[in-house]
């Protein structure tokens, strides 16, 4: 009886969200090839080639792969759509599966994996399936990234994870005030007993114009407190996607849409009075 052979499963992932263009080929959660330009006004022009440098470096025709997934934002609205499009465009052509993964999501995994100097390449088998035993057991740690959306704002969300596992959401993606988000933070970490608290607290992204802000926990956290100033790269948006795809996820072609996000009532009110 021969026995089937099956293919390692190929998937492409792209992110146009913020100021770096980023475009990953992965296998099996292992990146094969990824491409990234800073070009924040000019994504419509170089993410067809970026794509197509990409796929050619990994040595994958675009019809080997088994899913396309890309970053819905926060971020660029412009970006955003041109990313979001791209992958509905190609996926609707290839007659793929599409996923859309959180831009905040990446950012604040890459941030974390270059902080703690954890190769992003440890976190494959995580991307394919549940925490390889032992992980699970690591003091937990918060990621929280960061864009600066202007006037105080930022878009940010909140993640735990210990090493070698994904980050898991604690809360969702936004744009917030961020001075009440800080505060909210300090809510949250005060209302923890000191041995329940993360064992540190990374502030990832565009920190340079916000973490002043962010020494307000410092007092809750001493050196628990952390920043990265990170660029997004493809692999980190390549394993999300991967993460997705290879778990039989996929959206809605026709309703998958950014997430621009919005402030929320009160703080609008706020910030208008």
């Amino acid at each position: 009886m021969n026995k089937q052979v099956i293919s390692p499963r190929k998937t492409l992932s792209l992110d146009t969200s913020t100021a770096s263009l980023v475009v990953a080929v992965m296998e099996e959660g292992n990146l094969l090839a990824e491409q990234k330009i800073t070009a924040e006004r000019n994504h419509s022009v170089f993410l067809i080639t970026a794509i197509e440098e990409a796929l050619q470096e990994a040595g994958v025709n675009k019809h080997e792969l088994t899913g396309i997934a890309t970053g819905v934002g926060p971020g660029s609205y412009t970006g955003i759509r041109i990313g979001v499009t791209t992958a509905k465009t190609l996926a609707w052509s290839l007659r793929l599966p599409v996923a859309g993964f959180s831009s905040l999501a990446a950012l604040g995994l890459g941030g974390w994996a270059a902080g703690t100097s954890q190769p992003l390449e440890a976190f494959a088998a995580a991307a394919t399936g549940p925490s390889a035993p032992g992980t699970a057991g690591s003091p937990a740690e918060w990621i929280i990234p960061l864009m600066d959306a202007r006037r105080g704002q930022v878009y940010t969300a909140l993640f735990e994870a210990a090493p070698g596992e994904l980050p898991r959401r604690l809360e969702p993606d936004g744009i917030r005030l961020m001075e009440r988000w800080v505060s909210a933070l300090a809510g949250r970490l005060a209302a923890l007993a000191p041995q329940a608290r993360p064992s540190a607290v990374w502030f990832t992204g565009e920190t340079a114009v916000h973490g002043q802000a962010a020494e307000a926990l410092r007092p809750l956290l001493g050196e628990g407190l952390q920043f990265m100033p990170y660029e997004l790269e493809g692999a980190a948006a390549g394993l999300l996607g991967a993460e997705r795809l290879l778990a039989g996820e996929s959206d809605e072609l026709h309703t998958l849409v950014p997430n621009y996000t919005q402030l929320s009532e009160a703080e609008a009110n706020q910030q208008r009075g």
